[in-house]
């Protein structure tokens, strides 16, 4: 085992990595509270500002991924599309069965501009998880609380607020509103039976209200919506442990582009047409099973270093006054202030655990267990 490899494993590698990022995420959280003060003169420039200090945050994550666990992704789509990354508002559609999934994202985001002015439709639990919802609330991320009748005019609100944004942002669906597991899986295919809906074996039933009112408030915004079927070669099933401890994964992601012209603009062909999207990509996941590779060209976009840089900045300004620190500590002999120290570090891993545990499936909401048996 060479000594990166060995460092990759060691606790304190990630205590410290977990520092750097929470601390330079408060950091940053300050500065877009400052930011707020410019919102009133130049709405653009706030935004344009939260763009490039929320980069500052999730380009750690990505760092991660790409250069620290240096996980490969590849791509599955047409030249055309690959030409047209990161130069259109667009809506991506992603299936939700891996703790990293939005990883594999950021990171197509990072390698083609977007990733600051990235977009999600999430769960309103999430505006209360430090550094993470902090940052999405800066950004105007739109919420929900996965009720429809409670969500309809925030949602519609949040969604027409993003229509002057001045960057190009690609804006995250997760239309199966949950993570698959085989409980909400089989609960949702019950649904799909009482309806009508040929059974999805890869995923779950799709919730139409979300992309169908995005649609509709984003026309004239957005161009296209991006159909991502995202899967792992050798079967694997990766986790943000696994990557922090430098395990290397293999991202194969098959990208279809739909004009947003095609989607029509009756709401009930709307959803008609979602639900045929995951009967195909339901299709493909069945295919790459099979063949382990979907179809069309593969591309491999190059990482940019500028991941790598940021988190090295952030590294020296933060572990330097950290290590004199410790000395410090440790050379005044006070049992006391040790155990103090000590104690802290201790919370200090509870507190990156906690947040490490945001993303593992067996921790996910509880909801799809009941709600698919309701009506949407």
């Amino acid at each position: 085992m060479g000594l990166l490899a060995f460092l990759k494993t060691q606790f304190v590698v990630h205590l410290l990595i977990g520092f750097v990022f929470v601390v330079s995420g408060l950091v940053i959280n300050f500065a877009q509270l400052c930011t707020l003060a410019v919102w009133p003169v130049s709405k653009q420039l706030y935004r344009r500002l939260n763009c490039r200090l929320a980069y500052s945050l999730w380009s750690q994550l990505v760092m991660l991924l790409e250069w620290w666990s240096c996980t490969e992704c590849t791509l599955f789509t047409d030249q055309a599309t690959v030409d047209r990354f990161g130069k259109e508002h667009v809506v991506i559609i992603l299936n939700h069965n891996f703790e990293i999934d939005f990883l594999c994202g950021w990171t197509m985001c990072e390698r083609f501009g977007v990733l600051g002015s990235s977009k999600v439709l999430a769960k309103k639990e999430l505006l209360y998880v430090p550094l993470i919802g902090w940052t999405w609330y800066f950004l105007e991320i739109v919420f929900c609380k996965r009720k429809w009748e409670e969500d309809r005019d925030t949602v519609i609100e949040g969604l027409k607020r993003l229509s002057d944004y001045p960057e190009y942002m690609w804006f995250l669906l997760y239309c199966e509103g949950t993570r698959f597991t085989e409980t909400k899986h089989r609960i949702s295919m019950e649904v799909a039976v009482s309806k009508g809906l040929p059974p999805l074996k890869y995923h779950l039933l799709p919730r139409t209200k979300g992309f169908t009112t995005a649609v509709q408030c984003l026309r004239g915004t957005v161009t296209a919506v991006y159909d991502v079927t995202l899967n792992f070669r050798g079967n694997k099933n990766p986790s943000l442990l696994g990557i922090l401890y430098g395990k290397k994964y293999e991202a194969d992601m098959c990208v279809r582009r739909f004009p947003l012209e095609e989607i029509p603009l009756d709401e009930k062909e709307a959803a008609q047409w979602l639900h045929k999207l995951y009967q195909e990509k339901d299709a493909l996941q069945e295919m790459y099973n099979q063949k382990g590779v979907f179809p069309g060209e593969q591309f491999k976009p190059a990482r940019r270093p500028w991941t790598l840089l940021n988190f090295l900045c952030w590294a020296t300004v933060l572990l330097s006054p950290l290590f004199s620190f410790v000395l410090g500590v440790f050379a005044s002999g006070s049992p006391l202030l040790i155990l103090a120290f000590l104690g802290f570090v201790g919370a200090a891993s509870f507190g990156v655990r906690r947040l490490i545990g945001v993303t593992e499936i067996e921790k996910g909401s509880s909801y799809g267990n009941q709600e698919f048996k309701k009506k949407e």
